[in-house]
């Protein structure tokens, strides 16, 4: 309890923000529509989204990673209307087919491997035992893996009885369904919707933030804070404030992706993502319920639109349901996220390939820092440069993240892969990859988004492995050790046994049972 009365705003100085205006629908404008209508329902803040019917979204973004479901919570909807609503699957990490040599394959799980001992990771006992002659699959010690590895899936349990028990899920879902959910229940809440097109940004003349839009049919629009969910434009902060891009294309050279859904073959009922390594990038596969979807991410200086369409035709699983939906992109971010009255969001701030499926993840976590670094209508710019700071690492940590998937690479003698393999490495990668060569130590900085099991899944799975382990390891001998990881195989086999077929799970969810 609150023993103390609340500050009255008006005697403490305070001006609270009584306008959110959010310029663009889809689902960053809707996600952030959503969170604040109940995050803000007693503060009388009135939200306006303002979008265009006429202008398409990218609606691409099929795949999460398992922090959505906080998101879930924090709107109040549970998992599995969300999975009802928008068509949607488990999903228990990516599957990596081809990347490290061709005909090879690895899995990255949402989940932990092995159980330490005395402090000391349990990768280095695994270590260990490599080192004395008898290797074995990394992926044999996480239960996500093995469910994955089956096509089978069970809800975490509440009280994991050890870290052979931990893992967690994400979903896939059809991305225009889920911002129509957003939307439905964001109008249910309150939230103002205008339909109709953007032609100017009006600038206060006294500090430069934005006073209002201005609309072809409906006038202006004025507000207190601005959400610049425009897209790739950037009406908002890129173009009327002049907010200028980081560009890294130097080190993520893919700038395209071909998009196609098609129908499903039934024998590939998948609780996971697949990416499978082609000639100038990658093809990722999706699974819905009623549709896979698919695409191809590409450099435009290796493949020609016209050839990478081609290309994605003709290895669809079933019949293509709709034209090819080409985008062109750049990897990279604004200069800064929030400038003055308006804040980014979405592809509206930065984009960086959907190759670990973080894009929904960074609109989130841009909600989530606004939330909590929420401003009044005098603008601090404390506020802004701590969001801005925060912001730009966790851009900085996964753009790492993605450069480790194509410097492991071993496809010898092809050229976008030859090219990669020798790329630049940015020296807080640098530092990490030295490390854990050296003595597989795992290194984690501030506002990591992939935490140690993410980064070993990489690492084994391109056979990184250093030639030293840690000597706390050799607490125990050869034979304990041995002994130890055959307890554990056993322990995850068993516990498999349990999960039911990811298509017997879908169809009970579905029947509402």
């Amino acid at each position: 309890m609150i023993d103390q009365p609340a500050s009255n705003p008006a005697h403490s100085g305070a001006q609270p923000i009584r306008e959110i205006v959010i310029a663009g629908g889809g689902t960053a404008g809707w996600m952030a529509a959503c969170y604040f209508a109940g995050r803000l329902a007693r503060q009388g803040v009135g939200i306006t989204v303002v979008e265009s019917s006429a202008i398409g979204t990218v609606g691409v973004g099929e795949a999460t990673v398992p922090g959505i479901r906080d998101y879930f919570r924090a709107i109040g909807v549970d998992d599995i209307d969300v999975l009802r609503a928008t068509g949607g699957t488990v999903k228990l990490g990516i599957e990596f087919q081809d990347w490290a040599a061709p005909g090879q394959r690895f899995f990255h799980p949402f989940g932990l491997y092995g159980v330490p001992s005395r402090g000391v990771p349990f990768h280095q006992y695994w270590l260990k035992l490599r080192h004395a002659g008898e290797p074995t699959d990394l992926a044999d010690y996480s239960l996500c893996t093995a469910m994955a590895r089956r096509g089978a899936f069970m809800l975490p349990p509440e009280k994991p009885v050890n870290d052979l028990a931990v893992f967690d899920w994400a979903v896939h879902f059809d991305a225009s369904h889920f911002a129509a959910m957003l939307r439905a229940r964001a109008l249910g809440q309150g939230v103002r919707h205008i339909d109709d097109v953007i032609t100017n940004v009006a600038l206060d003349g006294e500090r430069g933030h934005i006073a209002h839009l201005v609309t072809k049919e409906h006038g202006q629009v004025a507000g207190d804070l601005f959400i610049d969910c425009t897209g790739f434009r950037s009406l908002l902060l890129g173009k009327a404030l002049g907010v200028e891009w980081i560009d890294w294309t130097h080190l993520l050279p893919c700038d395209r992706a071909v998009a196609i859904p098609c129908a499903a073959d039934a024998t590939r009922d998948w609780p996971y993502t697949v990416s499978t390594a082609r000639e100038a990038g990658w093809q990722w596969r999706i699974p819905l319920q009623h549709r896979v979807g698919n695409g191809y991410v590409y450099s435009s200086a290796m493949l020609s639109d016209d050839e990478a369409t081609a290309k994605l035709l003709s290895r669809l699983e079933g019949e293509a349901l709709a034209e090819p939906n080409l985008i062109r992109f750049g990897a990279g971010h604004r200069q800064r996220f929030w400038a003055g009255n308006c804040v980014a969001m979405g592809l509206a701030a930065g984009f960086l390939e959907p190759l670990e499926s973080t894009s929904i993840t960074l609109i989130q976590t841009a909600i989530e820092r606004l939330a909590d670094f929420f401003p009044d209508a005098t603008f601090d710019p404390a506020l802004a440069d701590e969001f801005n700071r925060a912001t730009s690492l966790e851009y900085a940590r996964i753009r790492d993240f993605l450069i480790l998937h194509y410097l492991g690479n071993r496809r010898v003698g092809e050229p976008f892969w030859d090219r990669l393999r020798e790329a630049e490495v940015p020296e807080m990668l640098a530092h990490k990859l030295r490390l854990f060569r050296a003595r597989g130590r795992l290194v984690r900085y501030e506002w990591e988004s992939f935490l140690d099991p993410s980064w070993l899944s990489m690492y084994a799975g391109f056979d990184w492995l250093p030639d030293a382990h840690d000597p706390m390891a050799d607490h125990f001998t050869d034979d304990e050790i041995r002994a130890a990881l055959h307890r554990m195989r056993e322990t995850v086999a068993t516990a498999v046994a349990d999960a039911r077929p990811h298509r017997d799970f879908i169809a009970h969810i579905t029947r509402g049972a």
